[in-house]
């Protein structure tokens, strides 16, 4: 009997009882009893599913939290000289919590109106998806992440060293050591979202980081749009060698690209179908730990809080 059949059966209006409509289709006691047993196990397997899905969501969400927490601090401090904290983002949660080493007084004394004006709209994107994300995974019953130990100090002398920049780097020192810091982590978050995207089960939590994958994106493209105004051949090489560390750590593949690309303006890094690449969390682990398969050390000398 196929499924039209058996619907069109249970919901005839002549057949008054549900043990009427199994004897019409030739269900007697024992096949009642299997269809229960059959039932049971399917809600059982259907209910281990669910419970599987919605702890994959939350797991990729706590990463990325991680990674909020990380850009939100850069770029609040640069623009306020003080953390997220003192803005009202929450930072407490599951994890071993840690504070921000930065130098004192990091604010960044902009040289141009733009630069600070793109700074100031993106610290504050930045704080709102830390806030976004704690109240998402709240929503699924799970408690945040706390803001694990971010390194803004030494880790831009090892960055610099590693990408052969030069032995020490200050992003917080002027506007344009600034646009350079951002270039590191923007590309890195669109790669990161495009990655779990496949990944994430639940329609509304896939829509939240479709809003972020497309957040990140238009920052990088401001990032990327602002060194080219620079109109600098350091500044040109200083991104290449910055994009080249990133695809020396996160593997094999060849995905990553500078603001310049075989001679021409590179404003959107894309593969050959025009998409952004992608990243899973070991690659984007790699870049920010500054090594391939280390568990801390880069941005997160005591290594991002995974959760539960």
């Amino acid at each position: 009997m196929n499924i039209d059949v058996l619907t069109d059966t249970l919901s005839n209006s002549r057949v008054s009882t549900r043990r009427q409509a199994l004897r019409r289709l030739g269900i007697g006691a024992a096949g009642l009893t299997g269809l229960r047993l059959l039932s049971s196990t399917t809600q059982a397997q259907q209910t281990s599913d669910i419970g599987f899905q919605s702890a994959q969501d939350i797991k990729i969400l706590q990463f990325a939290l991680n990674l909020e927490y990380l850009e939100a601090e850069y770029y609040t401090y640069a623009v306020t000289g003080h953390g997220i904290e003192e803005e009202g983002i929450g930072v407490k949660g599951q994890g071993n919590p840690g504070p921000v080493l930065i130098k004192p007084d990091p604010r960044v004394r902009f040289d141009d109106s733009d630069t600070s004006q793109y700074a100031r709209e993106i610290a504050k994107d930045e704080r709102n998806h830390v806030r976004f994300l704690r109240q998402t995974l709240q929503s699924l019953g799970a408690t945040p992440v706390a803001r694990p130990t971010i390194d803004l100090r030494q880790s831009w002398n090892a960055l610099a060293q590693a990408a052969f920049i030069g032995p020490t780097f200050d992003p917080f020192a002027n506007g344009l050591n600034f646009l350079l810091g951002a270039f590191v982590f923007e590309d890195v978050g669109v790669t990161a979202y495009r990655g779990a995207a496949p990944l994430l089960h639940n329609r509304q939590v896939l829509s939240g980081a479709a809003g972020l994958l497309g957040t990140e994106a238009y920052h990088a493209a401001n990032i990327r749009t602002a060194l080219l105004d620079q109109d600098s051949f350091a500044v040109n090489g200083a991104a290449r060698k910055i994009s080249n560390l990133r695809d020396k750590l996160d593997g094999d593949e060849d995905d990553d690209q500078g603001i310049i690309l075989d001679g021409q303006t590179n404003i959107v890094p894309t593969d050959p179908n025009g998409l952004v690449f992608a990243r899973t969390i070991r690659q984007v682990l790699n870049i920010l730990y500054f090594a391939p398969g280390a568990d801390q050390g880069g941005f997160f000398p005591n290594g991002v809080n995974f959760g539960s």
